[in-house]
């Protein structure tokens, strides 16, 4: 399933979500199908379509017990119909719900799909470069490394067992192998991470713009809300005190031949071919916030051992392999 940029619909009363369609072909449209199979969720969609809400809201507006509103938000984030955010609430955080699409079309035409996938976990102490400001400074699972805002830490060997990294701005950088055959033609760039903002201790209310940049090409920016804490988060150490920062928002940053987008949603023209990929046997990826940023809330950027979330900073590449040239009857003989 893809999502494709069109002009928003002309209906003033809808709200709207960029103007996207959900393009889906008859082997994947299952999961859409059953996410509509419901009356109730066909419903939160229409709802949903009018303005954002968190899951209290639509337990509340649907008389539901959370748990349900829950499950069935779940079915519809699934099929790729809505996005879900952790936001900053007056009791820590709430789970709040964007409508994805406003049209779906689905392609009956069968083709036989040629497009595989790899995918690349990076450690988020597995960096090359770095340039950061204070306050900044790492973590492993068990204990600090190196000293707190001191730029040299980012410069410990032990800073390949981080789990949790900060700085005020600047950037880290990455530098994943390009494991795709040669003469393969890129798809999509998908670059998955937990983070947050910055802030001295944590602090909700804390927007900072983190920007991501591949191969020294800017592909989007993303408005943290702010730093959370005050409560532990699902995989973070008991020894990390709860007034520290504690977890962040998954996000996902991808790179098309339609161009940039965050979680769906299209930030920038950037396309895969400006990315030069072929270039290199690897692919750099920058993390950071510009000195002259109009949020200037730095970065926590979370291990799959610290946060909410198992994972480390992803990479994902979807690519068609070269077409086969063949060759003489006599070769195949």
């Amino acid at each position: 399933m893809t999502l494709m940029q069109q002009e928003p619909p002309e209906d003033g009363n809808v709200f709207r979500v960029g103007g996207r369609v959900l393009n889906a072909t008859l082997d994947n449209f299952g999961p859409i199908a059953r996410a509509l199979s419901s009356t109730l969720r066909v419903d939160m969609m229409k709802a949903l379509l009018l303005r954002p809400m968190n899951v209290n809201e639509i337990a509340d507006e649907f008389r539901l017990p959370q748990s349900t509103a829950a499950s069935n938000i779940k079915k519809l984030e699934d099929a790729g119909l809505i996005v879900t955010e952790l936001v900053p609430g007056l009791r820590g955080t709430q789970k709040v719900c964007y409508a994805n699409v406003h049209r779906i079309v689905v392609d009956t035409k069968q083709e036989v799909a040629d497009v595989n996938t790899v995918t690349i976990p990076m450690p988020i102490g597995g960096f090359v470069d770095c340039e950061v400001a204070p306050p900044c400074g790492l973590t492993g699972p068990d204990a600090i490394i190196g000293e707190f805002d001191d730029p040299a830490s980012f410069y410990d060997p032990g800073r390949v067992y981080a789990q949790l990294l900060w700085f005020k701005k600047g950037y880290v950088e990455y530098r994943f192998p390009r494991r795709i055959p040669k003469g393969a033609k890129v798809r999509n760039l998908r670059l998955t991470m937990e983070l947050c903002s910055e802030a001295p201790m944590h602090n909700p209310d804390w927007p900072s713009d983190i920007t991501v940049w591949v191969n020294q090409q800017e592909i989007g920016t993303w408005t943290s809300p702010g730093d959370f804490g005050g409560e532990r988060g699902y995989l973070t150490p008991e020894w990390w005190e709860t007034y520290n920062t504690q977890f962040g928002v998954l996000k996902e940053w991808r790179v098309s031949e339609k161009g940039s987008f965050v979680d769906g949603r299209q930030v920038s023209d950037m396309t895969i071919r400006a990315l030069r990929l072929d270039e290199s046997p690897y692919i750099a990826v920058r993390i950071g916030v510009k000195a002259d940023a109009t949020h200037v809330g730095g970065v926590n950027l979370f291990g799959r051992r610290f946060g909410n979330y198992d994972t480390d900073l992803t990479m994902r590449i979807d690519f068609s392999p070269k077409p086969s040239t063949g060759g003489s009857p006599s070769q195949k003989a």
